[in-house]
């Protein structure tokens, strides 16, 4: 018997409704964000970004795994990864009893050792169509929480498979959303798609279009980003431009542009239609915490706090549209803010993590705060927090000097 699919919830938003903001509200951030997005607290000015946080698609996820478990409470229930890119989130769930079927935590399943009686969540990035076949096929019951902006970019890469078009998707290769995106091409019998991170590869495969290559040479390159047997004299005349939902909005768009450029020399403005398409796919959630961050650190600050999980997309951005601008300090808990002196974060561009020293200098300071799509509102408050008490400031006493 093929699973059933449940896409709207259990209708139990109002019993769950006290855990989520016991979990996740932060009446300081409400606070704030109450006072025109700032904050003044002895020397510091604490000026939160104009949108930050979880966006609609998160907490639809989040929502719909807290009533999966109330609906459930005796039955085991897996996701098929970390439901959104934030550690406390996916903490708080295994913390429930949720396991996950990808990751190596004690308890965990392989999709082939589902039985009936157990739940599966489809995290917010979606799952490739392989691997969702194989789960429909368990007979157990699937809560699909994938993001509609994510659905929105499959059927734009349905859409191009169907008509001949190689999807051409800027993106994370190994990021959970772009796989199951690409996976969308490869179910048709001409789908094709190649992934490419960053505009140097997206040159890559512009000059390919324009002045041909070698195919062994492409492929060194783009091994493990394209569709099986791959061709790039065959596959790059027709291509439709996509993105992973939570790229860098102006370089999807820098990227676009090249590849119609491309195009348009190969073959010539008048066939353009019959080479090219392109649809901004990034989500309107991530464009608007772009657009903040940006008018943010172009108000002047002497640093920025960004918040969010290290494998999160789209916090990643945020850290470097503002490291154009001042020092920026990706961390991905309060926890990470070691002390006054000393703080864990992730550079711009950088893959780990470090410690560097004398962050916080000891003078009046204007400190920008954002977090990204996958950080609750309590993650962010107890950040704030902590800085607070880098300066011995308590609560309290932020209260009173708020302005």
């Amino acid at each position: 018997m093929e699973s059933p699919i449940v896409r709207r919830g259990f209708g139990l938003k109002e019993l769950v409704k006290g855990d989520l903001e016991a979990d996740y509200r932060s009446r300081l951030v409400e606070a704030v964000r109450q006072r025109s997005h700032i904050m003044k607290a002895g020397d510091l000015t604490i000026r939160l970004a104009k949108e930050f946080g979880f966006c609609y698609g998160v907490e639809r996820a989040v929502d719909y795994a807290y009533e999966t478990r109330k609906q459930f409470p005796h039955r085991g229930i897996f996701l098929t990864n970390e439901l959104i890119h934030n550690p406390r989130v996916n903490n708080k769930l295994r913390n429930m009893g949720i396991r996950f079927l990808h990751g190596g935590g004690q308890g965990d399943k392989q999709v082939q050792e589902l039985v009936p009686e157990d739940v599966v969540i489809i995290a917010a990035f979606g799952t490739p169509v392989v691997e969702m076949d194989l789960l429909r096929q368990k007979g157990c019951v699937l809560v699909d929480a994938t993001c509609g902006s994510v659905i929105q970019v499959w059927k734009r890469v349905e859409q191009y498979a169907r008509e001949g078009f190689t999807a051409v998707v800027h993106g994370n290769s190994r990021h959970e959303e772009t796989r199951a995106t690409v996976s969308r091409a490869t179910q048709y019998p001409e789908g094709r798609y190649v992934v490419v991170w960053d505009k140097a590869e997206a040159e890559l495969v512009c000059r390919a279009v324009r002045e041909g290559c070698d195919p062994a040479e492409f492929m060194r390159h783009f091994a493990q980003k394209t569709s099986p047997r791959f061709d790039p004299a065959r596959d790059l005349v027709r291509v439709g431009v996509a993105n992973q939902t939570t790229m860098l909005s102006s370089e999807s768009l820098e990227i676009a542009e090249m590849l119609k450029v491309a195009m348009a020399r190969r073959y010539g403005e008048a066939q353009l239609d019959d080479h090219f398409r392109s649809f901004d796919t990034i989500c309107s959630a991530t464009q608007d915490r772009q657009d903040a961050i940006l008018e943010l650190v172009k108000s002047g600050l002497d640093l920025v706090i960004i918040i969010g999980g290290f494998n999160s997309s789209n916090t990643n951005h945020l850290c470097e549209i503002a490291s154009q601008f001042t020092a920026a300090y990706h961390i991905d808990d309060a926890e990470s803010i070691l002390s006054a002196t000393s703080i864990r974060h992730k550079p711009a561009g950088k893959v780990d993590p470090v410690i560097s020293e004398g962050w916080l200098p000891d003078r009046p300071l204007t400190i920008g705060v954002t977090a990204g799509a996958s950080t609750p509102n309590r993650v962010i408050g107890d950040a704030i927090e902590r800085l607070l008490r880098c300066r011995s400031l308590t609560l309290d006493q932020v209260q009173l000097n708020a302005s």
